[in-house]
């Protein structure tokens, strides 16, 4: 897994990432969401480094990367900014899949003089989400407000994280490839993650949405061209209907397209993936 690439923890200033990279040309910040590592990224990663350098965080809380507490959108982004200044790399672009999608558009609104292309996958800006929540949102995605709370979720989850996370997403070793899955299996095993990620959730709420939504009534925009991909055996555009028409709210170069895929599609269709990325982060 990840041949070719270091692993190293990185001090950014408020957090300590766990941090995998690889390849050679133009870098490439790749962010996973919950409840996965970095290490969803294995298929995707190296076909990419033949082109890119391509950065592979834990984001602050999940994995193995520290847990400060603070779990805002706005928190990460500081995080990756620093990351990728110290790695030397002061224009980059990034891809954010599911709740790494919300923390790569703060990165692109908070730090627009560093980010080329931003790419979201199976996501929408948060505020925006919780703009058209409905009935048909919080039965489908009822665990974004039942994570949120205080205390409860965490103690449920921990309580047998197998039942939580294995069974309810029916992930294998042989969907996901062995040394992913055992990676991710050690952070759904350790209750610290297991309340950060619960931190995450209980920050789109509340301070993320406030973020988002003084953007917008701001008119805060993208600046740079946006990549949108939605899995198609997924439920992101059966909530959301025209996903493109939401991120055209924010951004005034969008494009993007469904994929035949289930939601981790990193996992699922790396090679369509890395060939979409690659595309896009060439124009």
């Amino acid at each position: 897994m990840f041949d070719g690439f270091d692993l190293r923890r990185i001090d950014v200033g408020e957090a300590v990432l766990r941090v995998r990279t690889g390849g050679a040309g133009p870098p490439v910040l790749l962010l996973h969401g919950h409840p996965r590592t970095h290490t969803t990224w294995h298929r995707v990663a190296p076909l990419l480094a033949r082109t890119f350098t391509v950065v592979c965080p834990d984001l602050r809380g999940y994995g193995e990367s520290s847990k400060p507490g603070d779990y805002s959108k706005r928190a990460m982004a500081r995080d990756f900014s620093a990351l990728m200044r110290g790695l030397g790399h002061d224009r980059f672009a990034v891809a954010g899949h599911d709740r790494g999608g919300p923390a790569a558009t703060r990165l692109t609104l908070d730090h627009p003089e560093s980010v080329t292309h931003l790419a979201a996958l199976d996501t929408v800006p948060i505020g925006s989400a919780l703009a058209r929540c409905d009935a048909d949102f919080a039965r489908r995605w009822w665990h974004w407000f039942f994570l949120a709370q205080p205390d409860i979720p965490a103690r449920v989850i921990n309580a047998d994280p197998d039942a939580w996370y294995r069974e309810r997403y029916g992930d294998t070793p042989e969907r996901m490839g062995a040394e992913n899955w055992a990676d991710f299996q050690r952070a759904i095993h350790d209750p610290e993650t297991v309340r950060a990620m619960c931190g995450d959730y209980r920050a789109g709420l509340e301070v993320d949405r406030a973020h988002d939504d003084a953007d917008l009534a701001a008119g805060r925009r993208i600046a740079c061209p946006v990549l949108v991909l939605w899995s198609l055996r997924d439920d992101l555009h059966e909530i959301h209907g025209d996903v493109l028409a939401v991120w055209r709210e924010w951004a005034d170069q969008v494009s993007g397209r469904g994929i035949d895929s289930g939601h981790h599609v990193a996992e699922d269709a790396p090679e369509e993936l890395a060939r979409e990325l690659a595309a896009f982060f060439t124009r």
